[in-house]
């Protein structure tokens, strides 16, 4: 499937810069997957569109301040330390204790020392942009250090002007708890905790799960055919009395709405058959899972999403979600499918796109 059929062109100007205040108040499109009828609302009226016996699934990772700026000192063998430039590194994860995995800009070669405060953390390995480094730290002393040096990681389209302190506060949904993520779950951005005790109090049961985002999941697809596409790896958990109360209101015939793509990724990971029926199976572990048209969602009854970049995997997504097998829309591209008139239909009514951008509900 070539990957051009994901593509579609988005004004520049609709690209928001900053959340909606309060969250809220942002735009949430209604998508009816079968029929294509569409409802123009306001996030906080998403509450009148859930029902007592709904289960919404939200992503409870939590992101860190993984983007530093220091200075580059390099080894020579009898000469001393020489100072060698700036550098800029993205902290993706820990691979082995003390052993981190960044993306360098400029790129940085083995034996290069970066002086983080008063702290020397040293290359090990690189291959291209990606640069290993031995932090000589546990991980939660490095998260320490990154809280007081880092800065929040926003996606290199979004040009905010507010503080480091108030990006933190902002690129950050309002129940994130697991620390591990280097870019946010943006479809839990509109929740506050005032609409998340309304919906509660409707009888709507509210379940987490967690999946660290990497930059993989916003990376765009560039090979010519989807399927030659790699998906980057990243680490979930789903805990076991999540899983069994899930199952359960899945076997009440409740509907289980996920909050975000990345939700969405963790229940089709852990969904396994047994005795005729699909069910989750508790676990924790890495996924690779890419979801494209034609997918069969098995755990999945309505999505929550934002509005997402051109020839992203989040697009190949949700054009399988409004798509056969799901529906009776066989999928050809994605500007002929319901999501696609969806997302021309926003560019129309000036919706704001991606991470801080508005919001659908796909039922």
């Amino acid at each position: 499937m070539k990957a051009s059929l994901f593509d579609y062109s988005l004004p520049k100007d609709l690209i928001a810069n900053s959340q909606a205040s309060p969250r809220d108040h942002s735009r949430l499109m209604i998508i009816d997957r079968k029929t294509g009828k569409i409802n123009h609302r306001k996030f906080y009226d998403i509450e009148s569109f859930l029902k007592p016996d709904d289960v919404l699934v939200l992503n409870k990772t939590k992101v860190f301040p993984a983007r530093i700026y220091a200075q580059k000192v390099i080894l020579q063998q009898g000469l001393g330390d020489s100072a060698g430039g700036k550098v800029e590194l993205l902290f993706l994860e820990e691979i082995r204790p003390g052993i981190w995995s960044t993306l360098s800009h400029p790129g940085v070669k083995p034996n290069t020392n970066i002086v983080l405060g008063k702290h020397l953390l040293n290359v090990v390995g690189h291959e291209g942009i990606t640069a290993i480094i031995d932090t000589h730290l546990g991980k939660i002393k490095m998260l320490e250090l990154l809280r007081k040096y880092g800065h929040t990681p926003l996606p290199p389209y979004i040009n905010s002007g507010e503080t480091e302190q108030e990006l933190r506060k902002e690129y950050q949904t309002v129940y994130a708890k697991s620390t591990g993520s280097v870019a946010a779950p943006t479809a839990g951005f509109h929740f506050t905790n005032s609409l998340l005790k309304k919906i509660k109090s409707k009888g709507v049961r509210i379940e987490y799960v967690t999946l660290h985002v990497g930059l993989g999941t916003f990376a765009p697809i560039k090979s010519e055919n989807i399927e030659d596409h790699p998906i980057h790896v990243e680490h979930f958990e789903l805990e076991k009395g999540t899983a069994e109360r899930l199952n359960q209101a899945r076997k009440a015939g409740k509907r289980i709405i996920s909050v975000g793509t990345t939700t969405v990724r963790v229940l089709e990971t852990c969904v396994k058959k047994k005795t005729g029926i699909y069910q989750l199976v508790p676990q924790k572990g890495s996924t690779n899972i890419f979801i494209y048209p034609p997918y069969k969602f098995k755990f999945t009854d309505a999505l929550i999403t934002n509005f997402h970049l051109p020839k992203s995997t989040l697009i190949a997504l949700v054009s399988s979600f409004v798509s056969y097998p799901n529906t009776g829309h066989k999928f050809e591209s994605f500007k002929s499918s319901i999501v696609g008139k969806a997302y021309q239909e926003a560019i129309k009514e000036n919706y704001r796109f991606y991470s801080f951008g508005d919001s659908s509900l796909i039922i």
